[in-house]
């Protein structure tokens, strides 16, 4: 604001004039400007400073890890295969055949040794033992009747009506009678027993698996197997396995299988490892013997997981390990704080945790879970937790 002075009489006078009106809108503009300036770097400062540090630090998220040292896990081999009977037995016709007139057993029938499975026809038989059976009853008369003159014949030489020479003819007679008698007997018992095998018998005590054959079929030595059992029941999985995991099993190690579809886990022991290896292939066959269950049927087919060995590794809650399309990994929570992914290969799973066989040697911080809301590099705030 501009004044002047001006003399009026005796008294000086001081006139104000006002500033013109467009210079006074510049200055508040300008100093408006300024303003908002300043409150922007003053803003910027402060979400960019060394204050941001704080808050970035206290959004960093708690995760929970372990460090899982070794521990002693057994080497497990897993293999699949196809059950089956451990002992087969084919069961057929043994005598001539005929026409089989019963049936006596059924497919999951349990029978004994020498239990009659079929009854074959055998009328013509049971008259050729009754024939043969007269016949040793002549003989035997026969024999009578000669010993008999043999003893009169011995009486009367002392009184020397009759020679010695009539004696061993006399004697003779009565051998040969003796001896078709024996003749007679031995026909009788060789009737009988081919009768007798007409009778299909179980060769040894087991489970009937399966039955080829209904009554009033002709059978004979070329009608085949009539019958397959197992013997005692006893079952076995031929699990397929590789070159390289056949040379570390041996017979008793134990083994779980599993058949395909089932729930249900059965214990067992390997009882035979091939001593041969498909040259196509390039796999054996370990034989595992299973003992009986109805849920194991002869041809099914069944997973097995064989304990070859014990070793150490670190064992892993499963909810460390996490999958995705490259594989399992972990997290492992660097010196820095922040995580790493960690990709591992896993062994055998039990109600222990996950055994880790490739990547870890157990002293590193392993983030316990939720490492599926976790990526590689996230700055973390570790909590450290005793591996159960």
């Amino acid at each position: 604001m501009n004044y002047e002075t001006q003399v009026a009489g005796d008294a000086p006078v001081r006139i104000f004039a006002e500033e013109p009106q467009p210079a006074r809108r510049r200055a508040l503009v300008i100093g408006s400007i300024v303003a908002i300036i300043l409150v922007a770097i003053a803003a910027w400062v402060s979400m960019h400073g060394k204050g941001a540090e704080a808050p970035a630090a206290e959004q960093a998220p708690v995760v929970t890890v372990i460090v899982p040292g070794q521990s002693v896990v057994p080497r497990t081999i897993s293999g699949t295969g196809s059950l089956a009977a451990r002992v087969e037995m084919p069961v057929g016709v043994v005598g001539e055949g005929g026409e089989v007139r019963q049936v006596l057993v059924q497919p999951g029938d349990w029978v004994r040794a020498g239990q009659v499975l079929a009854v074959i026809e055998r009328s013509v038989q049971a008259e050729q033992i009754r024939s043969l059976a007269a016949q040793v009853e002549v003989n035997r008369a026969d024999a009578k009747l000669a010993q008999a003159q043999l003893d009169r014949a011995r009486a009367l030489v002392k009184r020397g009506f009759i020679s010695q020479a009539d004696i061993d003819q006399r004697t003779a007679t009565r051998d040969a009678a003796n001896a078709r008698v024996n003749v007679a007997v031995a026909q009788l018992a060789e009737q009988r027993a081919r009768t007798g095998r007409l009778d299909i018998r179980a060769p040894a005590a087991g489970l009937v698996l399966t039955r080829d054959v209904e009554p009033g079929q002709i059978v004979g030595s070329g009608s085949g197997v009539l019958f397959r059992m197992a013997k005692g029941g006893e079952m076995e999985l031929l699990a397929q396995l590789s070159e390289g995991d056949l040379t570390t099993l041996r017979p008793g190690n134990s083994a779980t299988v599993t058949p395909i579809g089932s729930q249900a886990q059965f214990s067992g022991r390997v009882w035979q490892v091939s001593p041969v290896v498909d040259p196509q292939t390039r796999q054996g066959i370990a034989r595992i013997a299973i003992a009986y269950n109805a849920a194991i049927r002869p041809g099914g087919f069944a997973s097995a997981s064989i304990v070859s060995g014990s070793g150490t590794a670190p064992m892993l809650p499963e909810s460390a390990v996490q999958t995705d399309a490259k594989g399992h990994y972990v997290y492992v929570v660097n010196a820095r704080g922040e995580t790493e992914r960690r990709d591992v290969e896993v062994g055998q799973v039990s109600e222990k945790g996950v055994a880790v066989t490739r990547g870890l040697n157990g002293n590193e911080r392993i983030v316990a879970s939720a490492g599926a809301f976790l990526r590689p590099g996230q700055k973390v705030r570790p909590q450290l937790q005793k591996a159960g």
